[in-house]
């Protein structure tokens, strides 16, 4: 269970990021309390699910999950340019946050 955990508040981290950027420094409102919500969500998430993994194990694939995220979303929007490279190095991301599962 703190695996499924975990990867739901990692794409909740992605989504408070998203936010983050979109509420123009809280200055719009329906970015602000997306961020919120999706802050306490994601954060709420990680604590439960370092109640049955490793600390670093837990936060590095929280990491991961939402830094990924994030960059593929920006990237699906228009936001960043997608390159081979880029990619590859995503894919990286994925493959270790996947290895941690694996050996944790």
């Amino acid at each position: 269970m703190s695996w499924l955990v975990l990867v739901v508040s990692g794409v909740f981290e992605a989504v408070w990021a998203t936010a983050l950027g979109k509420s123009d420094g809280f200055t719009r409102l329906g970015p602000t309390v997306v961020f919120g919500a999706a802050l306490v969500v994601s954060m709420a998430g990680l604590a439960y699910a370092m109640r049955g993994l490793p600390v670093g194990t837990a936060y590095a694939v929280w990491v991961g999950i939402g830094a990924v995220l994030t960059v593929v979303y920006s990237m699906a929007t228009g936001g960043t340019a997608v390159s081979a490279v880029k990619l590859l190095l995503l894919g990286g991301i994925v493959a270790c946050v996947m290895g941690l599962k694996l050996i944790g």
